[in-house]
C-alpha cells in the first residue's frame, strides 16, 4: 500500500467511527424532543416528513423511515388517534393511502421546526463561527456522497 492508501484508510476509518457515534447521539436528541410533545421518536420522524412534502403516500413514508409497511400503520394509527394527521385510502387501490397533517398536526410541525432550528442554533454555539459555514457545507457534501453510495450499493 502507498502511503496515500493508508492515508484514505484511517480518514475512512475515522469517518465511519464519527458517523457511528454521532447517530445515537441525534437519535437521543429526536427522542428528546419527541418526548416533550408526546409523541415516539418514529412519531415525530413521521411528521417531519408529511410536514416537509404532503404528496408523499404510506409506501413512500416507509421507504424513507426503512420501516415495513405494517410498523408504519402503527405509527400511522398513532397519529390518527392524536389528531395530528388525516388518513385518507386511495379507492383503486386500498394498500395506499394519501398522508396530510391536519390542523393540528401543522402547528405541532410548526412547533417541531421551530424547535429543530433551536436546538441546532445551541449546538452551532458551540463551533467557532468561522467554521460554521464550512461544516454545514461538508455535512452537505457527506449527505450527497452517502445518498450516491446508497444508490449505487442497490
Amino acid at each position: 500500500m502507498t502511503k496515500e492508501n493508508i492515508n484514505n484508510v484511517d480518514k475512512a476509518e475515522l469517518l465511519g467511527n464519527l458517523i457511528f457515534r454521532i447517530i445515537p447521539i441525534c437519535e437521543e436528541k429526536e427522542t428528546n424532543i419527541a418526548d416533550k410533545h408526546g409523541l415516539l421518536q418514529a412519531e415525530l420522524k413521521c411528521l417531519r416528513l408529511i410536514g416537509e412534502d404532503e404528496s408523499l403516500n404510506n409506501k413512500e413514508i416507509s421507504e424513507r423511515m426503512n420501516l415495513s409497511p405494517s410498523r408504519l400503520t402503527r405509527i400511522m394509527d398513532g397519529l390518527v388517534k392524536k389528531g395530528h394527521i388525516i388518513r385518507e385510502i386511495n379507492k383503486s387501490d386500498r394498500r395506499h393511502m394519501k398522508l396530510s397533517l391536519s390542523r393540528k398536526g401543522k402547528s405541532l410541525t410548526n412547533k417541531l421546526n421551530d424547535e429543530f432550528i433551536d436546538v441546532h442554533a445551541q449546538i452551532l454555539k458551540n463551533i467557532n463561527v468561522s467554521k460554521q459555514e464550512s461544516l454545514i457545507n461538508t455535512m452537505g457534501q457527506l449527505n450527497t456522497a452517502v445518498e450516491k453510495w446508497l444508490q449505487k450499493s442497490k
